[in-house]
């Protein structure tokens, strides 16, 4: 590995962030945030620093960042209950020019994501649950969760390697 970079910023920031660029450029991201609403746009900023300059997927950082937003949001507040004792990790890897993966899990008791994820988000976008799931679903090619529901796996491809 050619470097790591500690991007915590200020010192009292309870995130633990990391982040390494390999020798073939490969950008791995591994990172923990405490059950806080408000931690969630902080690490989502170094984030999206990071992914913008390792150009993981040129002009899709957009539908990255709602992605991930939804995906930290239901960790926090559905998954852990914003329960003050429980952290949400944050891992990434991203091939330049090619795709980007997330996982985002909870310490939650999982959910039933088939029930959830089936509710269609036009019959009624004011339903409490599921409209983050689909905005996931919307934004990124590939979303699956494993672990009960506690775990999202997301995927974007970049322009140049969308298959048809």
């Amino acid at each position: 590995m050619s470097g790591m970079r500690n991007l915590n910023g200020a010192s009292d920031s309870p995130s633990q962030f990391s982040a390494k660029l390999s020798r073939s450029s490969v950008l791995r991201i591994d990172s923990w945030m405490p059950s806080e609403v408000r931690a969630i746009s902080p690490l989502v900023d170094r984030l999206m620093r990071l992914i913008e300059e390792s150009q993981c997927v040129p002009g899709k950082e957009f539908d990255v960042e709602l992605a991930l937003r939804e995906a930290l949001e239901n960790a926090v507040v559905h998954g852990n209950q914003e329960d003050p004792k429980t952290r949400v990790h944050i891992r990434s890897h991203c091939q330049p020019g090619k795709e980007i993966s997330i996982v985002v899990t909870d310490q939650g008791k999982g959910f039933d994501f088939e029930k959830i994820a089936g509710n269609d988000i036009k019959s009624d976008p004011a339903a409490e649950h599921g409209r983050g799931i689909q905005l996931m679903k919307a934004y990124m090619d590939d979303v699956h969760f494993e672990r009960g529901g506690s775990e999202v796996h997301m995927r974007k491809r970049s322009l140049n390697t969308v298959r048809s």
